[in-house]
């Protein structure tokens, strides 16, 4: 019976987690709206920072983005340089969205594994997918939450969180300034 002195608290917690746990529509009323096609199609300028598991930042960098939007396929090529002598070259990503419903999309890219799943409301845009996570000689196939809040007509704040089978390891904050 010890066993349930451990077993009852920890399924307690996980029931409380999965009642708060943030989703889109929390955000409907949030203005400007976080529409993908509406915010990067142009030129917009990022700057980040990579926070592991135990609060220290391991990363440093910047992004410059280039965007288009041709009614059907938002397209977002990011340019990562990190700073300061941080492990890793300059990086790309290119992004292709599909929106699949009036407030849902799906997006494909080169280290994503699979389809990302978005959904925006309000100011907020959320997005999951699975990617591989390159540190050092390793890779690690890791889960991503990423959440995008339009904070004024050219500032998106990014949270995302980086976790492997259920573990936080680390979170990274980004903030995007468009031109």
């Amino acid at each position: 019976m010890r066993w349930l002195n451990f077993v009852l608290p920890a399924l307690a917690a996980c029931g409380l987690s999965a009642c708060t746990t943030m989703q889109p529509q929390d955000f409907a009323g949030g203005s400007p709206t976080m529409a993908l096609n509406d915010y990067f199609p142009g030129h917009s300028t990022a700057y980040g920072i990579f926070i592991d598991r135990f609060g220290n930042v391991r990363n440093q960098f910047n992004v410059d983005c280039h965007g288009s939007w041709d009614g059907t396929t938002m397209t977002l090529q990011e340019h990562f340089t990190y700073i300061g002598g941080a492990n890793g070259q300059p990086t790309s990503r290119t992004w292709h969205f599909h929106k699949t419903g009036p407030q849902s999309w799906e997006g494909t890219a080169g280290d994503v594994i699979g389809v990302a799943t978005g959904e925006q409301d309000g100011n907020a845009f959320h997005m999951t997918y699975v990617t591989e996570l390159h540190t050092g000689a390793s890779t690690h196939r890791v889960s991503v939450s990423d959440w995008m809040f339009r904070e004024g007509p050219g500032v998106v704040i990014n949270h995302t969180t980086i976790s492997k089978l259920g573990v936080t390891l680390g979170d990274v904050q980004i903030a995007f300034v468009h031109d």
